[in-house]
C-alpha cells in the first residue's frame, strides 16, 4: 500500500482525548448523525454518514484539519469535534456534537476549546455555524469567546433563518 502520510494530532485535556477516527467509531457516528441529536443539522442515513465520516478523515489530507473522535480517558467515546470545510462552506468551521447520554458535563466546550487552541496560528479564519434555536451550541460558541457575525458569508444555499455565524477569529477567507 502506498500513500501520503498525514499527521492527525492527538489532543488531551483534563478529561478528554481527541484522536483520529477509527473504523470502529463508525457505528456510533451513524447512530448520532441519524438521531434526533442531529436535528439542528441534516440527519444522515448510514450511506450519507459514511461520506461525512470520510470527509472528517480526508480533511486532514486536503486542508490540514478535520474531524476528531472524543473519548474519556477510560475509552468511552462521547463526542465528535473538529474543523471542517466542505466545498459549500465559505470558511473553516469548528463544530461539535455529543453522543447521547453525555450532555451537560461540559465535554463539548472542553473538546472545542482543545481544537480551538490547536487551530490558533494554523487556520486564518474560524467560525461556527449554528442553527437558530440551537441554544446549547450557541452557548458553547459564546463560552469559547465567539461573537455573532451577521456580515459573514453563509454556506451555499443557507439563509439567516437557517444559520447564524459565530466568529472565533479572522476575516472571511
Amino acid at each position: 500500500m502506498t500513500g501520503t502520510a498525514v499527521h492527525i494530532p492527538t489532543l488531551a485535556t483534563a478529561r478528554l482525548v481527541l484522536r483520529a477516527h477509527r473504523l470502529a467509531d463508525f457505528d456510533a457516528y451513524v447512530e448520532t448523525l441519524a438521531s434526533e441529536r442531529a436535528r439542528w443539522m441534516d440527519r444522515l442515513d448510514r450511506r450519507d454518514a459514511w461520506f461525512a465520516f470520510a470527509n472528517d478523515v480526508a480533511g486532514w489530507q486536503l486542508h490540514g484539519y478535520g474531524g476528531l473522535a472524543v473519548d474519556l480517558y477510560d475509552g468511552t467515546h462521547v463526542a465528535l469535534c473538529g474543523i471542517q470545510r466542505p466545498a459549500h462552506f465559505p470558511e473553516p468551521e469548528l463544530g461539535w456534537i455529543l453522543h447521547a447520554g453525555h450532555e451537560g458535563r461540559g465535554y463539548a466546550t472542553e473538546a472545542a476549546r482543545a481544537v480551538l487552541d490547536w487551530a490558533r496560528g494554523r487556520v486564518a479564519s474560524l467560525v461556527s455555524y449554528v442553527t437558530p434555536g440551537n441554544d446549547r451550541s450557541a452557548a458553547v460558541a459564546r463560552r469559547l469567546g465567539a461573537r455573532l457575525d451577521g456580515a459573514a458569508p453563509l454556506p451555499d444555499g443557507e439563509t439567516p433563518a437557517e444559520t447564524v455565524v459565530f466568529r472565533h477569529w479572522g476575516a472571511p477567507a
